[in-house]
């Protein structure tokens, strides 16, 4: 398999570390995101670096007394490092519209500290709908006059749409490397296409859209290994666990493509630079693939997930879900019928800590693998 640059490595086990030493050289502010509706083109557009908080392992220190027992290990972790100054590098913080316990970690967030930028970035749930487009349009505008305002910046349409350009740069790169993963299977560990993602979510995005540049011409240059075994898709919200690709290749198996908030609903989508630049940026985020959280119509989900899989000859899907995760779990039911019809075998995994969940793991997806 193809080494990777070990800066890849490097950002994706301490992100935060990369966060703190641009802020001390640049001297601007750090703003936490915690969803991939987040418009990070703003934030950059402002000379800020978004940073997508996960969690840092260190596990629930005092969150658990804030939130209902049912919130998610996300949610849980975010605030417990929050609170307990893990992420005292964050200036500011935005979340979007998605599930009632992150909308309740951001109303905890925003009483627990009121010295920094927060803000609630509310999307429409039916992104199809008459009024969505016009809506998201003004939304995006008053976020970045509450931004410009906070920081003393200007968020003006020329800075938009350099940073627009800069954005469907770093993802075009990005869906070049999945089109790589899905017709060279086994060319990098599927750990180091995470550590990838995981970059590309922290890194500054002016050097990560010429780091890109550069792995994918190298590993354009690459030969197709031999590979004979099972095709995986991954689908859900978040990864985190290296060790899950890691039982997955061992047992004979690749993850050629995936449906995660952290992966592919995160590169999917451009911004149109005919348009004018707010209504591009807005149909962006309404046309990219949608999560549970978002509605584009009763089938949409299913189909997008049914098409890809196809495309990437998966011989199997693995359904990743964290647990209490809603939104995904109540897509689970029809999901699950959908595939069947499409003949495509799904395994629905339930992760209370993704970060360690490799020995729970094993088992079931080897028995899976096997079953294929």
């Amino acid at each position: 398999m193809f080494q990777l640059d070990p800066i890849f490595a490097r950002i994706a086990a301490d992100p935060i570390a990369y966060a703190r030493q641009w802020k001390a050289d640049t001297g601007r502010p750090v703003i936490g995101t915690l969803c991939s509706y987040a418009p990070e083109e703003i934030i950059t557009a402002a000379g800020g670096l978004p940073l997508r908080l996960l969690t840092t392992g260190a596990g629930d220190q005092g969150a658990d007394a804030h939130l209902q027992a049912y919130s998610c290990s996300l949610v849980r972790g975010a605030l417990s490092d929050w609170l307990n100054g893990r992420l005292a590098v964050l200036d500011g913080v935005v979340f979007a519209h998605t599930c009632d316990s992150m909308q309740r970690l951001s109303d905890i967030w925003r009483l627990s500290r009121q010295d920094r930028f927060h803000a609630d970035v509310l999307w429409p749930a039916t992104v199809t709908g008459p009024g969505a487009e016009v809506y998201s349009v003004e939304m995006l505008r008053e976020f970045a006059a509450s931004y410009g305002g906070y920081f003393n910046t200007v968020v003006d349409d020329p800075a938009l749409a350099a940073a627009a350009d800069l954005y469907n740069r770093i993802r075009h790169r990005l869906q070049q490397l999945y089109a790589l993963r899905r017709e060279r299977p086994g060319l990098v560990a599927g750990g180091d296409w995470l550590a990838v993602m995981r970059t590309a979510m922290v890194m500054d995005r002016q050097t990560l859209a010429d780091t890109l540049d550069t792995l994918v011409s190298v590993l354009a240059q690459q030969p197709a290994p031999d590979f004979e075994g099972k095709r995986l898709m991954l689908a859900g919200g978040v990864c985190e666990a290296p060790g899950i690709y890691q039982t997955i290749e061992a047992a004979g198996a690749e993850v050629v493509w995936d449906d995660l908030c952290t992966g592919w609903r995160y590169a999917a989508g451009e911004i149109d630079p005919t348009e004018a630049i707010w209504t591009a940026l807005a149909r962006r985020y309404l046309r990219r693939s949608v999560c549970p959280a978002k509605h584009a119509g009763l089938t949409h989900r299913a189909d997008e997930l049914i098409a890809a899989a196809r495309e990437a000859s998966a011989d199997g899907v693995i359904l990743l879900y964290l647990k209490f995760c809603d939104p995904h779990l109540f897509d689970y039911p029809y999901l699950k019928q959908r595939l069947a019809a499409a003949d495509l075998p799904c395994l629905m995994v339930e992760l209370e800590d993704p970060r360690g969940a490799e020995g729970q793991l094993r088992t079931r997806l080897e028995a899976f693998i096997e079953m294929l």
